[in-house]
């Protein structure tokens, strides 16, 4: 199932994408997409069977705004350096280990939602991502099999980065990664069935029209179960979190000088395939 969010921002409802294209009224059978959802196996399947049944209303899409896929949000795990290609264009070593760390969950916002350049920025980057999105509690999980059935789906991420913030400010990297609008995420959730494997999705993002990433999930230094049951290991892991699986080469840090950092106006485009496309203009905070 393509699971989403359409309606103002803070006043979005549930709705699912069926085969036709056309977005569908989930209002009337749940009240919305969240951890609570994603781990009510019966409530899914009441989702699917009235998808199947051809009942379920229409939206209207004229002037339909689509919000972030998933509401209650716990927490946010992003995974550093975690593609070949990308660790090198950086100059980095591969790491030994995930790099972990956590961005803000009131980053999240919808996939054509305005993304703000923070005030005193000079090095706001894109970074186009998988994103992992869990259904049930994980602990210290002890295989790949495992992880991979706590996954609930995925969908496609835009993990904005302020480079000085991340890198020349001291502390941990969550200074850059966590500014208000660094996370437009969806359109959609894609449940895990509809996602045999996620290591061989490609990913793009141009930038005013410029392709900048064109990467693949086949290059991950670690794999999404590899990552789901790493970092259960740290933290529980519970329905509704969400971990951004790290970006392939072709950021703007990454460019030779003079780097093509983000600026009001600038127009950033992404997608992931099977999962959807993003747009956002920036703007000034």
């Amino acid at each position: 199932m393509k699971l989403l969010r359409v309606g103002p921002a803070g006043a979005e409802r549930p709705a699912l994408l069926d085969g036709d294209g056309v977005v569908r009224d989930l209002s009337g059978l749940v009240p919305d997409v969240d951890g609570t959802l994603l781990a009510d196996r019966a409530a899914l399947e009441r989702i699917r069977e009235a998808a199947r049944d051809g009942g379920l209303p229409a939206v209207d899409p004229a002037g339909l705004r689509v919000g972030p896929p998933l509401t209650g949000i716990g927490k946010i795990v992003g995974i550093g350096l975690n593609y070949h290609d990308h660790a090198a264009e950086t100059g980095a070593q591969a790491p030994a280990e995930p790099i972990v760390f956590m961005k803000a969950t009131d980053t999240v916002v919808g996939p054509e939602d305005t993304v703000l350049v923070p005030r005193g920025s000079v090095k706001t980057d894109w970074e186009v991502e998988l994103a992992v999105v869990i259904g049930r509690t994980a602990r210290s999980l002890g295989t790949d099999e495992e992880a991979l059935a706590a996954v609930a789906g995925y969908a496609v991420a835009n993990d904005v980065s302020e480079r000085a913030f991340q890198i020349e400010r001291g502390g941990q990297w969550d200074k850059g990664k966590s500014c208000e609008t660094f996370c437009p995420l969806g359109p959609w959730l894609v449940t895990a069935d509809e996602v045999p494997d996620p290591q061989a999705l490609a990913l793009r993002l141009w930038v005013n029209g410029a392709l900048r990433q064109d990467g693949s999930t086949a290059d991950q230094i670690f794999p999404v179960a590899h990552v789901v049951r790493y970092v259960s290991q740290f933290m529980v892991l519970r329905p509704g979190d969400v971990i951004l699986t790290g970006t392939p080469a072709g950021v703007a840090m990454g460019q030779p000088e003079p780097k093509p950092y983000l600026r009001a106006g600038d127009v950033v485009e992404l997608e992931v395939e099977g999962l959807g496309r993003q747009r956002q203009v920036l703007a000034d905070a």
